[in-house]
């Protein structure tokens, strides 16, 4: 599977994945639902002040948060492979990381993989959505010999 990922740094941080760590983690979702015809993706790694100003336009919450999941819809009749936008914060993943006692790229992979699954329509607002979401990453990030993200939380 060939995935694009349209790559934008905006931070000055150098703690960031590089594309190819990206491509792994969105194609990992995506050959979970070799359905999905759309195969690009723009990820955008930024500072607290634009992740905050994204999160209170969008989400109404005045705060930066790790991921936002922008999911593209195009227009009646137009096919385009574009599955949408993910914006992570690269502050916020960091302080959750060292938090959370977990290596930074790991937590990386679970955002993206997280909101890559936002992008294919997965929420986690319901409990059951919930656990089925959180499984699917479950899998998913085992596959990078990443241990469950959700293990702590339950502990």
């Amino acid at each position: 599977m060939t995935v694009l990922i349209d790559y934008q740094l905006a931070t000055q941080s150098t703690q960031v994945p590089d594309a190819a760590q990206l491509e792994r983690w969105v194609a990992a979702v995506l050959e979970q639902h070799p359905q999905e015809s759309r195969h690009e993706v723009t990820i955008r790694i930024v500072d607290a002040d634009e992740s905050q100003a994204l999160n209170a336009d969008y989400r109404g919450k005045d705060k930066p948060t790790n991921v936002l999941s922008f999911p593209f819809e195009a227009p009646s009749g137009i096919e385009l492979p574009l599955l949408g936008d993910l914006v992570i914060c690269q502050n916020v993943v960091a302080q959750e990381a060292q938090q959370q006692q977990k290596p930074l790229m790991q937590h990386y992979a679970h955002m993206v993989i997280h909101g890559t699954l936002h992008l294919l329509g997965y929420d986690h607002i319901e409990d059951d959505e919930a656990e089925a979401m959180e499984q699917l990453e479950r899998l998913l990030l085992a596959r990078f010999d990443i241990p469950d993200p959700y293990l702590s939380e339950t502990q």
